[in-house]
């Protein structure tokens, strides 16, 4: 009986066998038709389905999509960028996507050197102004001066033709050792000047200045934090020293920031040993502590921080180490408010993503980061909120919430939530005698001014006063000169004003050097003489003179 089973059994296996190629074919079959069943109820809707299974990259599904299928032709390269760039805004201010291009520049700037043929310029008139020659540069190897209008970039014409900087910056750019030809206009020569310049290595500065203010006190003006700041500022205080620098103002104002281990670094030269800088923490960054060594150059002498509302980011961790240490007086104005810190991820095609990984705290424990709950745009026009709303003017204006009240080592109250507040307020001055002055700054009025008369005089200014010292003491706005920039302003629209000139004489006198020294001397010309009239300096200048 067992045998007839298993016989039986075997037969009925065998017939399967047979009709399993015509079962597979007949669901193979079946499942044709129903796909194209279903492409074809799907073609004339407005939208179509697809069954994404959980691996799969949506985006890079939608971009294909749109690719494949839109009406008219589109780069999926472009529509990347896009959709990055957009998720990037929702998460804070200072997320950011680069270009490869951007992202090349703005490493320039904070690596502290480019490649270029080593000259400031500006465009006046629709015509690029060299501004600067920078010294040991290719340009001034060549013979290009201050003053020298160019015209002419390789065979094209770039005088009149409506230029933007970043062409310019583009045009005159480029890897060390490739060549350019740059076409100048020069005054009392009647033919253009050609002039083939080898791009180089160019440094850039962060140290605009540093000077001896009278016979102890010493300034130093940082505008960034790039990967050379440290060593530029070591080689500053030592220069002071040797001068018979006692005490320090550092001018931190307009200064966006940089590098965090510039700024620590900076800080370290203040600080004494194991004293904390500065912390970071972020949900994916665990935290970490940055503390002073032995190695500072001024950790007994005195010193002050001049801070404004342009000075941000590395500054304020700066300026905070600064005030929670007890180590220095802050003077000025109430700081941006940045305390998000960004790592960069550098992407195949050059291109990068700066993202917010972490905030840094200072030594209370305060974030100074103001507010971005209301976006992008909001975030940022609350910098000139401040000079609508009177803060700049007014600082009891300004109101702290008392959850971010801190107390430091010293008992000194601190705030976080919205910058760094001074030690020392300096508001901006107001009034009805302060109009007119107001209206000349803010039409370029004094720049314009110093320019064309520094244009008309250059070879005689430059023969005279070829020492920065000898145009700072020896150079006189006389008083045609002074009625001659009234006579221009009243041209230019601006009514005169018996009481604005009154109050504003001598401001505008010091303005006019110091800006027609700008362009014979640069920052060493101007900062001497414009912190003559600055509030925020003289402040700084007179606390510390007194101590």
């Amino acid at each position: 009986m067992k045998k007839i089973k298993r016989k039986n059994n075997t037969m009925r296996q065998n017939k399967y066998n047979i009709y399993l190629p015509v079962l597979f074919a007949l669901v193979l079959i079946t499942g044709i038709y129903m796909g194209v069943k279903i492409i074809k109820a799907g073609q004339g809707t407005k939208n179509r389905i697809f069954t994404l299974k959980q691996y799969h990259d949506k985006l890079h599904d939608v971009v294909q999509f749109i690719e494949q299928d839109y009406v008219d032709s589109v780069s999926s390269v472009e529509l990347k960028e896009i959709a990055i760039k957009a998720m990037l805004k929702t998460l804070d201010p200072h997320s950011h996507y680069f270009s490869s291009e951007e992202i090349k520049a703005e490493n320039e700037r904070l690596a502290g050197n480019f490649e270029g043929i080593g000259i400031e310029f500006r465009v006046i008139d629709d015509t690029i102004v060299v501004m600067h020659v920078i010294p040991g540069g290719p340009s001034e190897k060549i013979g290009l001066r201050s003053g020298d209008r160019i015209v002419g970039i390789g065979d094209e014409l770039v005088a009149g033709v409506n230029i933007s900087n970043t062409d310019v910056v583009k045009k005159l750019k480029g890897e060390r050792r490739t060549k350019v030809k740059v076409s100048v206009l020069r005054s009392k020569v009647k033919k253009t000047i050609d002039f083939i310049i080898t791009r180089n290595i160019i440094p850039l500065y962060s140290v605009d200045v540093s000077y001896m203010v009278d016979d102890k006190i010493g300034y130093i003006k940082l505008s960034k934090f790039s990967a050379t700041t440290p060593d530029e500022f070591d080689e500053a205080i030592i220069i002071l020293k040797s001068k018979g620098m006692e005490k320090l103002i550092v001018d931190l104002r307009g200064n966006a920031g940089g590098y965090l281990k510039s700024a620590i670094d900076l800080a370290d030269e203040f600080l004494k040993n194991d004293e904390l800088i500065v912390y970071t923490e972020g949900i994916n960054r665990p935290r970490q502590y940055a503390y002073a060594t032995k190695k500072g150059r001024f950790e007994n002498e005195e010193v002050v921080f001049l801070i404004d509302e342009g000075s941000a980011s590395a500054s304020e961790i700066v300026a905070g180490a600064i005030q929670d240490n007890g180590r220095g007086m802050i003077i000025g104005r109430r700081s941006f408010g940045k305390g998000l810190v960004q790592e960069q991820l550098d992407l195949f095609d050059g291109s990068a993503i700066r993202l917010t990984v972490a905030r840094y705290y200072t030594p209370t424990g305060r974030c100074i980061q103001k507010s971005y709950e209301n976006g992008a745009k909001d975030y940022h026009e609350e910098y000139y909120r401040r000079f609508v709303n009177g803060e700049v003017e007014h600082p009891d204006s300004i109101k702290f919430a008392d959850s971010l009240k801190y107390i430091t080592s010293g008992g000194k109250v601190v705030y976080g939530g919205g910058g760094i507040m001074p030690d020392v307020y300096v508001p901006l001055r107001s009034g009805n005698e302060y109009i007119y002055y107001n209206k000349l700054i803010n039409n370029g009025l004094v720049y314009r001014f110093a320019f064309q008369y520094t244009d008309r005089q250059r070879s005689d200014l430059e023969e005279k006063y070829a020492v920065v010292d000898d145009y700072i003491e020896g150079f006189l706005i006389d008083e045609q000169l002074f009625w001659d920039f009234i006579r221009f302003a009243e041209d230019d629209g601006v009514e005169r004003d018996k009481l604005g000139i009154k109050t504003s004489e001598e401001k505008i006198k010091t303005l006019l050097k110091a800006f027609i020294g700008r362009n014979i001397h640069n920052d060493k010309a101007f900062y001497p003489i414009y912190n003559e009239s600055d509030s925020i300096f003289l402040k700084a200048y007179q606390l510390l003179s007194l101590s």
